[in-house]
């Protein structure tokens, strides 16, 4: 059963889809029509995420990820979004440490 999107993904989110091209433009309108469907195994933050298709439409064409950062703090950390058919479909946060990062970190500390 899919839940209301977190203050700190929708952050993260908003941070990472930033520009005024038309596909980050797509993918930010999509947020705030958007929930978590799941979440990683692996004890990290990493969420699935689901749109509703009937409130907003696709983003155009585009590459997966659709966009992608580093963290200046924790330094070892990054981020990345990926879609489905146009649709945000995971927020995924990935560490070279070897423990799982188990909250998310500050968008202002995204680096682009």
């Amino acid at each position: 059963m899919a839940e209301p999107l977190p203050l700190d993904v929708a952050a993260t989110l908003n941070a990472l889809l930033t520009g005024s091209d038309p596909v980050s433009s797509a993918l930010r309108a999509q947020i705030p029509h958007t929930q978590v469907a799941g979440s990683c195994g692996c004890g990290c933050v990493t969420v699935d995420l689901v749109v509703d298709d009937a409130a907003v439409p696709p983003a155009p064409a585009h590459r997966n990820p659709a966009a992608d950062a580093w963290y200046t703090e924790p330094e070892d950390a990054g981020v990345m979004v990926f879609t489905k058919d146009g649709y945000l479909s995971l927020l995924e946060i990935y560490s070279t440490s070897t423990e799982p990062i188990t909250a998310w970190p500050e968008s202002r500390f995204i680096e682009r």
